[in-house]
């Protein structure tokens, strides 16, 4: 689990004036959090292996943008893989041994932090294809997309080491965890660092490259001649940053309390074991992003749903029902305005 939040398993918070007895967070944990996780690790699975399926199967990864939303669904699978694991810790003790303790937060963090990196680029990626349209045509390529993916999972990687580094199994008690544990000399810097890069990383800076990307965004579609285009892309990029808010910025609320409960007069004990339920709330709820990503950055497109559907059609519809409507030969497509010389996607009235 995250480096924080897996202290949440503690029944005793030594790290108070006074032990404090959590009693009931374990409880809660241990009864909501394991339903929460399998259905956030079904959905998402299941979302992300379509959208790989698609641009696979496809699309065959013939552009830039097809380069990184692969990259977006393989984040979310690492970081969705490890949810059972984690949900068999919250409903009972850690029996995985310190090995995978260190592995699965890795895969946890290298999965996080890549989802919020690739959002981010793709987010770069739709201010170029539509803002800078003419420099887009020779700088969107696959082979560019292959070496800054490269590179995004180089600066994913770096941002995970403190947390394998610090994450181990140790008996507390009657149970054993999977949990950070600083070096006491310096407990205080390193779990503050640890918060603010999260909060830095994951809500600071995805917001300011969404505002400043998007407002340019903007700007050229109330440009665009097609008001009905024009409209639907405007709708979704407020969609975009206001789910993206609205999922992560409760859980990096929480978070800054819980590292920081004196400077909010949240020291005591009842105010750090509501804390503590409330990080798993919202935690849970920030994950359920990754189940919404294929939505909002592949399905979403017209493009995307016409392969999935002509996918559906030869490889499913047709096995079970050969006479079917489905199953009849697809009208050829029409590409006029809705495909670019630039990306070969969408419209970029379209905003995808």
């Amino acid at each position: 689990m995250d480096y924080q939040t897996s202290s949440l398993t503690y029944e005793i918070d030594y790290s108070l004036s006074e032990p404090c007895q959590k009693v009931d967070v374990r409880q809660m944990a241990a009864g909501l959090l394991p339903p929460l996780y399998a259905l956030v690790c079904i959905c998402g699975l299941v979302g992300n292996a379509l959208v790989l399926l698609v641009l696979i199967n496809c699309k065959r990864l013939r552009s830039m943008t097809d380069i990184y939303l692969l990259n977006l669904a393989v984040s979310d699978l690492l970081f969705l893989l490890t949810l059972p694991f984690w949900a068999h810790y919250a409903a009972g003790d850690w029996v995985f041994g310190g090995g995978l303790c260190k592995l699965l937060t890795g895969l946890y963090q290298l999965g996080y932090f890549g989802g919020i990196f690739f959002i981010i680029i793709l987010t770069l990626d739709r201010y170029l294809a539509i803002v800078h349209a003419v420099f887009a045509l020779k700088a969107r390529t696959v082979s560019f997309g292959v070496v800054t993916s490269v590179a995004t999972w180089v600066v994913a990687v770096l941002a995970s080491v403190p947390g394998v580094l610090f994450s181990r199994q140790q008996k507390e008690g009657v149970r054993h965890t999977c949990s950070p544990h600083f070096p006491p000399s310096h407990y205080h810097f390193w779990k503050s660092f640890q918060t603010l890069k999260m909060i830095v990383l994951s809500l600071v800076l995805p917001l300011l490259v969404m505002v400043v990307c998007y407002a340019g965004i903007l700007r050229t579609l109330l440009r665009c001649r097609s008001e009905r285009k024009r409209h639907r892309a405007v709708r979704l990029i407020f969609a975009i940053m206001i789910v993206y808010f609205l999922f992560w910025a409760p859980y990096n609320i929480v978070l800054l309390l819980s590292t920081f409960p004196e400077l909010f007069g949240l020291s005591d004990c009842e105010s750090s074991s509501r804390l503590d339920q409330a990080m798993q709330v919202t935690e849970t709820l920030g994950m359920t992003h990754c189940c919404l990503n294929p939505v909002i950055y592949a399905f979403v497109g017209e493009k995307f749903r016409s392969y999935l559907s002509g996918f559906f059609r030869r490889h499913v519809a047709k096995r079970l029902c050969k006479h079917c409507p489905v199953c009849l030969p697809e009208a050829p497509e029409h590409t006029g305005s809705v495909y670019t010389r630039s990306t070969g996607e969408q419209d970029v009235s379209v905003g995808l």
